[in-house]
C-alpha cells in the first residue's frame, strides 16, 4: 500500500463482482471517500444497476458518476485509428485497447472536479490494461496517485474475494459463485474473451463464447450489399443514410453480425511480456477497416499509402501498449489526418459467411485512370518505349552486382 494519505479516489466501476469488492476494499484499507464512474461505450449492458449497487455500498448519489460516451469514443479514438488501418501483429483490431485512454481521461476529468488525490481500477498485475490505464492518467495529471488493488491486496483466489463479499455484504448473484468460464470485455468496437477454457491455443474456441456474431456457417446463402461513403476517411453513411459515429458502428455491428463477420482466435504478445490467447469478435470493425482500404486504394498517392503502411505497425503497437496521449503518437496522427484530406468516396461490399469482399470503389478524388491503364491503345500520356530507359535505370546496380559476382565466381 501506498505510504501517502488518500481522503478520495476516483474508482473506474462497472457494478460487477471484481470492482464492487474493490469499491469496499478501498473504503476499508484506505479509509477513504470513494467516487464511482462507469462509462457506456457501447457494451450492451444496462448501467443503471451499477448505480443502485453503489448506493447499496454507501457511496453518496452525487458521487455516482454515469456518462454516455458511446459517440465520443468512435469520433474520438475509433475513426482516428482506422485512418491508420491500424492492426496490432497484422490482425488486431485493437478493440480494447483503444477504449482504455478514454476511460483514464474521464477519470481524471473526474477526479480534477470533484477534487479527489487518486483513482483505482480493477486490471489485473498480469495485463495490460493496467499500462493503458496508468500510462494515460499520469501523461494527463502527473502527480494523481494511481491505487491498483491487484498489485496490493492479498486476495489470491475466487474464493477468497467471494469471502470477502459475504463478509461485507456485498451481493453475490449466482452465476457469479463459481469460477468464470471466461472473461469478457466489450465495447461498441468489439468483444474479447479470454482465460480459463480458452486457455490452451491448441482447443478451438468454444461456440458458446461467441456473443457477438453467428457462426459463418450459420449465416444466410445469399450475400448482403451495402455501400459506405466516406468523407476526409472517415464513414459518414451507409447505403445512402447518414449517421453519426456511433450509429454507424452499431449499424455495421448489425451487418458484420447476421453475416458471420470479425472473428479472430488470436495468440498476442502483451506489453508486460508474456503471450496471451484471446478470442475477439469484431463485426463492424471488420467490415469498416476492409471498406477504408478499398477507398484509399483509389484515392491515396503510392509514396502516402506506403509510408502510411511503414508507419501503421509502430501507431499500433503505440495504442495497444498505452501510448494514446504520447507525443509522437500525435505526431503520426497528425500525418495520418493530413494523407486522409481526399479521402473520400463510396465502397460498394458484399458480406457473404464471414467474408467481407468490395465490388467496387468511386471517389471524386480518384487517382485511378482508365484511360492511361486500359490494354486499348488511346490518346494517353504514356510512350511504351519510356519503360525501357525506366527499366535499364532501375537495374544500373544489380547489372554492377552482378559483374562483381562473375569476376569473383560466385
Amino acid at each position: 500500500m501506498a505510504d501517502k494519505r488518500v481522503n478520495k479516489v476516483v474508482l473506474a466501476y462497472s457494478g460487477g463482482l471484481d470492482t464492487s469488492i474493490i469499491l469496499k476494499w478501498l473504503q476499508t484499507t484506505y479509509n477513504c471517500e470513494v467516487v464511482t464512474f462507469t462509462a457506456d461505450l457501447g457494451q450492451g449492458e444496462e448501467l443503471e444497476p451499477a448505480r443502485q449497487k453503489a448506493l447499496l455500498l454507501g457511496i453518496k448519489p452525487e458521487n455516482i458518476h454515469i456518462e454516455d460516451l458511446r459517440e465520443e469514443f468512435v469520433r474520438d479514438y475509433v475513426f482516428p485509428m482506422f485512418r491508420a488501418n491500424a492492426t496490432y501483429e497484422g490482425v488486431y483490431l485493437l478493440g480494447t485497447s483503444i477504449a482504455r485512454p478514454l476511460i483514464g481521461k474521464k477519470l481524471i476529468e473526474i477526479a480534477e472536479r470533484v477534487g479527489a488525490d487518486a483513482i483505482s481500477h480493477g486490471a489485473t498485475g498480469k495485463g495490460n490494461d493496467q499500462v493503458r490505464f496508468e500510462l494515460t492518467a499520469y501523461a494527463l495529471k502527473p502527480d494523481v496517485q494511481v491505487i491498483a488493488p491487484w498489485r496490493e491486496w492479498d486476495l489470491r483466489s475466487r474464493e477468497q474475494l467471494i469471502a470477502f463479499a459475504e463478509q461485507h455484504q456485498i451481493p453475490i448473484a449466482k452465476d457469479k459463485r463459481g469460477e468464470a468460464p471466461f472473461s469478457v470485455d466489450a465495447n461498441l468496437l468489439h468483444a474479447s474473451s479470454e482465460g480459463k477454457v480458452l486457455e490452451d491455443p491448441a482447443q478451438e474456441v468454444p461456440d458458446y463464447v461467441y456473443s457477438r456474431t453467428i457462426s459463418p456457417e450459420e449465416a444466410p446463402d445469399k450475400p448482403t450489399v451495402i455501400s459506405i461513403d466516406f468523407a476526409k476517411g472517415d464513414a459518414v453513411a451507409i447505403d445512402g443514410v447518414q449517421l453519426s459515429p456511433a450509429k454507424l458502428l452499431a449499424k455495421l455491428n448489425e451487418l458484420g453480425r447476421d453475416n458471420g463477420i470479425g472473428r479472430l482466435d488470436l495468440v498476442e504478445n502483451r506489453f508486460v511480456g508474456m503471450k496471451s490467447r484471446g478470442m475477439y469478435e469484431t463485426p463492424g470493425g471488420t467490415i469498416l477497416a476492409v471498406a477504408h482500404r478499398a477507398i484509399e486504394s483509389i484515392t491515396l498517392d503510392r509514396g502516402a499509402a506506403h509510408l502510411k503502411d511503414q508507419l501503421m505497425p509502430q501507431y499500433a503497437e503505440l495504442i495497444y501498449n498505452g501510448f494514446w496521449f504520447s507525443p509522437e503518437r500525435e505526431m503520426l496522427q497528425a500525418l495520418i489526418d493530413k494523407s486522409q484530406e481526399f479521402v473520400a468516396g463510396q465502397v460498394r461490399l458484399k458480406l457473404y459467411k464471414g467474408g467481407v469482399h468490395v465490388i467496387g470503389r468511386s471517389s471524386p478524388y480518384s487517382l485511378y485512370d482508365q484511360d492511361l491503364v486500359t490494354f486499348e491503345e488511346g490518346a494517353v500520356a504514356y510512350d511504351h518505349r519510356d519503360a525501357a530507359g525506366f527499366i535499364k535505370l532501375n537495374a544500373l546496380r544489380l547489372r554492377t552486382l552482378g559483374q562483381r559476382k562473375r569476376k569473383l565466381g560466385l
